[in-house]
């Protein structure tokens, strides 16, 4: 049975007003699920150990222990916020602001519920390094996910996005330079428990490898190199179904001395298992080479900064 696939959308075409009212409530509902995952990384398992691994929540962890617990973390957390919100709107305009506002009111909201609800005086379990990797997940896997979405959990996060602005760097190394102070910091603070800034330089580098990767993992599109000999039937597969472009040059076979053509197409997952499939029940005899790119610039795609 001749293949017939199901046709995608056309990405240059402009969005109606009902996907632009779908689209932005989708985001925020992506928001709201990233920023919960770093509120419970962040209460259950960061504060109670006294990790500094990044962000105004461990500036907060530094300040009420100098302050001797008389402000709560969650207090300090909404206070600092505020000032770098307004740096965000100044910066990045107010776009990336409103999601970060919406984010940052509700890591705290949540935090400050938390703590009303489910009060803690001391780690869930003493499995330090277990609550390390616990806090480290929810962090950078919520923060991944804010990134992906244009907005991010506010405090240091803010940094973070001028240094990659100005600078190029991966947010990953960005987030890392921005917080690595509060890493150190924490050994000072807790000069009795060396653990705490041990595990807090750790979980730094992890938090940044991790928030990296998982970025990576948002963005990441398949890029086809197709040698084959239609490629007639190929090329108006990929612009009349899948509605993208292709790159074609003319190539010569080492062996065989056989003219044959190479297209060159950069595709989203879905795309790319339809292409595959069209491939397999078409062209078999057809060369493909499949990796994987996170970094595409152009129209249709994410563009990388």
């Amino acid at each position: 049975m001749p293949f017939k696939p199901k046709e995608l959308p056309d990405v240059n075409k402009p969005k109606t007003k009902a996907q632009k009212i779908w689209g932005g409530i989708l985001s925020y509902l992506i928001i709201t699920f990233g920023t919960a995952i770093i509120a419970v990384g962040i209460y259950f398992f960061k504060f109670p150990n006294h990790f500094s691994v990044g962000g105004v929540s461990s500036l907060a962890v530094l300040l009420s222990k100098l302050f001797n617990y008389a402000v709560t973390e969650s207090q300090i957390m909404s206070i600092a916020n505020i000032f770098l919100l307004i740096l965000a709107l100044i910066i990045f305009g107010k776009h990336f602001a409103i999601k970060t506002i919406y984010s940052t009111v509700l890591l705290s909201a949540l935090t400050l519920v938390f703590e009303k609800v489910w009060p803690l005086s001391a780690p869930i379990t003493d499995q330090k390094f277990l609550e390390l990797i616990l806090t480290i997940g929810g962090i950078a896997i919520g923060s991944a996910i804010l990134f992906s979405q244009g907005a991010s959990s506010g405090g240091t996060d803010v940094i973070a996005m001028i240094i990659k602005k100005f600078s190029g760097a991966d947010i990953g190394t960005a987030l890392l330079i921005s917080d690595a102070f509060m890493a150190i910091a924490s050994g000072f603070v807790f000069p009795d428990q060396p653990e705490i800034c041990l595990c807090s330089c750790v979980g730094l580098v992890l938090k940044s490898f991790i928030v990296d990767n998982v970025i990576d993992g948002f963005n990441r599109n398949k890029y086809f190199v197709i040698v084959t000999t239609k490629e007639k039937e190929v090329c108006d597969f990929i612009h009349n179904i899948l509605h993208r472009g292709a790159t074609i040059s003319k190539c010569v076979g080492s062996f065989t001395g056989e003219e044959k053509s190479m297209i060159t197409t950069v595709l989203n997952r879905t795309q790319a298992g339809m292409l595959k499939k069209y491939l397999k029940e078409t062209d078999p005899a057809a060369f493909t080479v499949i990796t994987n790119s996170s970094d595409i610039v152009g129209k249709g795609f994410r563009i990388v900064s």
